[in-house]
């Protein structure tokens, strides 16, 4: 199967068993194609973007006690894996010159993203909500319309939603123990020692995109649009470890530390 092929199949398929499938079979990357900057990923009815906030909001940490918040909360992290998952096959096809080990690189990502979409859906189901009951919003897919290279990528996703989430899924992870949910609590687990090697994919390639007189911090931030901002990359809790063990340098992190979190 062809690299373009499957990526290709998660924007283009509206069914989501097709977009949450991985690859059966070894994938070459022979034949590239042209540039492609879809508007919009093909989507399943009931998980078409909705309109501005109409999708419903984040739990808060003390609510998530009541099972139907727990259920709301991982319907809400389910569409943002999907997103993910959507926005890595668009750089598939939007950048097709970029380097095949980078490319090859990014479908061990997308299976990681493919899966976490299932963990979460499949947790929300168990708690009484199924994936696509709930309107969804659009905010991760939307902002890769301001890639324009595979830096502003690497700096946007990698570096700034993923790097992120080192942070919330800790704060998941203790939401969900406090509320007595060890399975919910589990699963924040694996996907934070997932996101751990996707920072890592992010910066090892930014170190060998960037130009030779740039740092890995003006590169980054060079890269960001607005309202990317280096802030947006960091929730409440700082997981300092998570960042050394991503490869992140810790004149970067502690640049990062003088930064006041995003609200």
């Amino acid at each position: 199967m062809e690299l373009r092929a499957f990526a290709e199949q998660i924007l283009l398929r509206d069914d989501l068993e097709a977009k949450l499938r991985p690859p059966e079979e070894p994938l070459t990357d022979d034949s590239p194609g042209e540039p492609f900057r879809p508007v919009e990923p093909a989507r399943p009815a009931n998980l078409q973007f909705a309109p501005r906030r109409t999708a419903p909001a984040m739990p808060a940490a003390p609510a998530m006690t009541d099972p139907e918040k727990r259920a709301v909360a991982h319907h809400i992290m389910a569409n943002h894996e999907l997103q993910a998952v959507e926005v890595m096959a668009f750089v598939l096809v939007a950048f097709p010159a970029a380097p095949r080990e980078f490319r090859m690189g990014m479908v061990k990502i997308i299976q990681d993203e493919q899966r976490h979409t299932r963990m979460h859906a499949e947790r929300a189901s168990m708690l009484g909500v199924e994936f696509g009951d709930l309107p969804v919003n659009c905010y991760i897919w939307k902002k890769a319309q301001d890639y324009h290279s595979v830096l502003d990528y690497l700096s946007g996703l990698p570096l700034t939603f993923e790097a992120r989430n080192l942070d919330h899924t800790i704060e998941f992870e203790q939401a969900f123990l406090n509320a007595g949910d060890k399975r919910s609590a589990a699963l924040m687990r694996r996907i934070h020692e997932d996101e751990i090697e996707h920072v890592r994919f992010g910066i090892e390639w930014l170190r060998k995109l960037k130009q030779n007189n740039a740092d890995d911090w003006q590169t980054w931030v060079e890269h960001l649009h607005w309202p990317m901002r280096p802030e947006k990359s960091m929730g409440e809790t700082f997981q300092r470890d998570a960042r050394l063990a991503a490869g992140l340098s810790p004149e970067f992190i502690e640049r990062l530390q003088q930064i006041e979190p995003d609200e």
